[in-house]
């Protein structure tokens, strides 16, 4: 009965053919050059880059190694190799700096110029300063410039020395002796050409005393009318000095500076830059006469206090802020470490004793500055675990300007603070790699997210198990051994890969394409065959890596096989029992996972309570596990209580279960065990069973599907095969099977058994030998099938729990009589 529902031995796996790889051995093949599937997310990312408008920036997403990153970077090179200028001297992308600020030193002016320029225009602010200096020098310290002053400081020295003589005379004349202290002058009364003592002047009569004072005072007005004139004079000469530097001045600078504005006309910032460079220079000649623009030196320097710039030329600098002389094309950075400062820029700062200083030379770019005009790549999870990262991201992707700030001060908690650079716009594609599930997220919770990443590329984990992608395959193989120095491959090793990608994807007409653990094979298959002394990498040694990894991996898996071996934990795998069935489940440890059998129970008894789960009752049974149970009172209300209630109570357990369970698919496995504890037929303990359902008894895919049939296979190898050892699988899982070549051997030897179901009638019939049964035209089940005793059983837990409640409520007594 049970024959018809096996599947076929040819069924179980899907066997690369070799015939289909017409090489010797990899080294034969054509490296790949292109991508293996992933025409979605290659459409996606395309059209992401091909359109240059705001927000249309890029989300991919895709589980890890399914050559995101890989095809992300390949599509940026090869989008800015179009894009790339014909002409060496292409002005794409500009380089952008940073200059001092004359009319408010506090905002740093921002300066776009030229691809390359940046570092010329620095260079030549270097030379126009050091110029200068030296042609100062020459020029301040000349002989006809120091006779042009000389003549003037002794013109009105000469005046004021006139000055002072007419007065000294007239206080003379007068009876007075002029001094001159630091403090300023004294007029002293005269006697006998002398100055008078003390004594002598409070000698004098009052009218004499008065007479004296009244002269004094006379002369000291004279007196401030001379300093005044002599103060006038001073501003004369310092005035007609200062008029003499200024014309040196203004040749030093009008031709170096004239030649700049020539050379940077296409430039107008930098024009108006230098017109203020000019300004600047004419109003502080003295920094380039050498004395000032000295500098400290000497070991104590640093202990020195100093002042926010030790360099007096610093206004006169050029801090490149980003230089692309060196780029062709748009710029490409990735930035793996999105810290707040490597992305956005920093002001740096100069500890000094006491505090910090800094300037405008200290401004640094960050990733979004230098990929302006191009690409940024970011991985999400770096991006979201650096705190205020994503929220100043959007701000300057909505806002198209980056201005470097600190984080404090973006967010508000602290007032503006030394440096606010001017904001420099930009036009950067940000492409994000991350996972769906934060795509998702981030696209429910954040507003803004949907309007600043408006382009979704969705790498998916399989391709199709085309020819075209087998000898993809191969090709991938034979780029990888190249690229990495690895042992070449012969067509049995390559099949055995494509098939274990197979297997990765657990579908026989899927490949794939998380590259990542192909690689990891790879290299794993190149050392087993090192080791073993061989050219080319075969079959056995991608067998053997494989079967090494899972056996580094399945310490666990074979402590839990050797407690059921010992009966610490309770399987059976022979004989008969009912209302008992051995589930399988997957239990999954880091990067490994794997199957196991557990003894599923259900007790039935006369009530109403239903299907108790006792899984749930214990708290620890998870939401889906909880759904597979509530289906289960509705496929049997709708198969067996159309024409009375449902009296049944039915208590579930996984045996020997402590930790919480979880997921649907033993749902029909509970099911099964119930219908044989009402029918009271026993099921066949060598077959394991999996699978969900639903409420019209049909048996539904589960994952996991091959660590499930080869955790039960396993476990009957350690107890003993006996040839009738087998796991019921849900026929829509068919073609998911990829199992290993030792379960696949056992089948076809006979000692080893996979059945398939499509429903719950297919799946007892097979775990029980008895036949379901169909209902007749009358609507009765044959009495001896299956349905039939589960129905009659439920009928007579219906009749008894109404004797045992007529006492009581007499109308369902009435009921039954008639």
């Amino acid at each position: 009965m049970t024959v018809q529902f096996q599947v076929p031995a040819d069924k179980l796996m899907w066997r690369c053919d070799p015939s289909l790889l017409p090489f010797s051995c990899t080294a034969d093949m054509t490296p790949l050059e292109d991508f293996i599937g992933q025409s979605r997310a290659i459409r996606a990312i395309e059209f992401g880059l091909g359109v240059n408008k705001p927000g249309f920036n890029i989300f991919v997403t895709g589980l890890t190694g399914t050559g995101k990153t890989s095809i992300i970077k390949a599509f940026l090179k090869k989008v800015t190799a179009e894009k790339r200028a014909p002409e060496e001297d292409s002005s794409f992308p500009e380089d952008w700096c940073y200059v001092y600020n004359f009319s408010d030193p506090d905002r740093p002016q921002a300066l776009n110029i030229r691809r390359g320029w940046g570092k010329v225009l620095k260079k030549d602010m270097e030379d126009l300063v050091q110029t200068l200096q030296q042609e100062a020098r020459k020029t301040f310290e000349s002989e006809e410039f120091a006779r042009q002053r000389q003549a003037m400081v002794e013109q009105v020295q000469k005046k004021q020395q006139e000055i002072m003589e007419r007065l000294i005379e007239e206080a003379r004349n007068s009876g007075f002796t002029l001094r001159f202290s630091p403090s300023g002058m004294a007029l002293i009364p005269s006697k006998n050409g002398k100055p008078m003592q003390e004594e002598d002047y409070l000698a004098l009569e009052p009218e004499r005393k008065k007479a004296v004072e009244e002269k004094r005072s006379e002369i000291e007005t004279q007196v401030e009318e001379a300093l005044r004139e002599g103060k006038r004079l001073e501003r004369q000469i310092a005035d007609r000095l200062q008029a003499l530097e200024q014309q040196a001045g203004e040749y030093l600078v009008r031709i170096p500076l004239a030649e700049l504005r020539e050379k940077y006309r296409d430039f107008p910032k930098v024009v108006n830059y230098l017109n203020a460079v000019r300004e600047h220079i004419l109003k502080n000649l003295n920094r380039f006469k050498g004395a000032d623009g000295a500098q400290a030196v000497g070991p104590l320097v640093s202990l020195q206090p100093v002042e926010a710039s030790a360099d007096p030329f610093v206004p006169y600098r050029v801090n490149v802020f980003v230089d692309n002389s060196d780029t062709q094309g748009p710029p490409i950075i990735i930035e793996t470490n999105p810290t707040y400062h490597n992305l956005f820029g920093v002001v740096e700062k100069r500890p000094v004793l006491g505090g910090y200083v800094t300037d405008f030379t200290q401004v640094k770019a960050g990733s979004i500055s230098r990929a302006n005009g191009g690409y940024l790549v970011l991985y999400d999870r770096d991006v979201l675990s650096n705190p205020g990262v994503w929220e100043a991201l959007q701000r300057v992707i909505k806002n198209r300007e980056l201005r470097i700030e600190e984080p404090a001060t973006f967010f508000g908690w602290l007032p503006p603070q030394g440096l606010r650079p001017d904001p420099i716009p930009t036009d950067t594609k940000v492409i994000m790699i991350g996972d769906p599930l934060l795509y998702h997220t981030l696209f429910s919770l954040d507003p803004d997210f949907r309007e600043t990443f408006k382009v979704k590329a969705d790498f998916n984990f399989e391709i199709e198990r085309s020819n075209e992608n087998i000898v993809a395959y191969a090709c991938f193989v034979s780029a990888y051994c190249t690229r990495e120095g690895l042992r070449h491959f012969d067509p049995s090793g390559v099949a055995r890969v494509i098939e274990h990608g197979a297997r990765l994807v657990e579908d026989q007409g899927k490949l794939s394409t998380r590259f990542g653990d192909i690689v990891d094979l790879l290299i794993e298959s190149n050392y087993w065959a090192e080791k073993a002394g061989s050219e080319l990498v075969t079959g056995e040694h991608v067998e053997k890596a494989i079967e090494e990894k899972t056996f580094r991996l399945n310490l666990i898996e074979e402590r839990i096989r050797q407690m059921i071996a010992e009966e610490t934990l309770l399987v059976d795998v022979t004989g008969v029992v009912v209302g008992q069935v051995n589930g399988l489940a997957i239990y999954q440890i880091g990067d490994f996972s794997f199957g196991k059998p557990s003894r599923i129970t259900a007790k039935t008894f006369m009530g109403r309570g239903g299907i108790i789960n006792n899984e749930r009752e214990a708290k620890l049974s998870g939401r889906t596990h909880d759904k597979g149970v509530l289906i289960l009172s509705g496929y049997l209300g709708a198969k067996y209580a159309q024409d009375r209630p449902l009296s049944l109570s039915a208590s579930l357990c996984f045996e020997q279960s402590y930790e919480g369970v979880d997921g649907d698919s033993a749902s029909s496995t509970e099911l099964y065990a119930i219908i044989s504890s009402l029918a009271g037929v026993p099921i066949k303990q060598p077959i394991a069973v999996t699978g969900s359902v639903n409420q019209n008894g049909e048996i539904q895919a589960i994952g996991g599907i091959n660590r499930k049939i080869e955790g039960f296979f396993d476990v009957c190898r350690v107890k003993g095969m006996t040839g009738e050892q087998g796991v019921l699988i849900p026929r829509a899982n068919s073609r998911n099977l990829m199992l290993r070549r030792d379960v696949v051997e056992a089948v076809e030897q006979g000692k080893f058994h996979i059945y398939a179901a499509g429903t719950i009638d297919e799946g007892i019939e097979v775990l029980t030998g008895v036949a379901a049964g169909v209902r007749d035209p009358e609507g009765h089940y044959p009495p001896s099938s299956l349905n039939g005793l589960v129905e009659k059983q439920l009928e007579a837990y219906s009749r008894r729990l109404k004797e045992a409640g007529a006492p009581v409520a007499a109308k369902p007594a009435q009921d039954e009589e008639g």
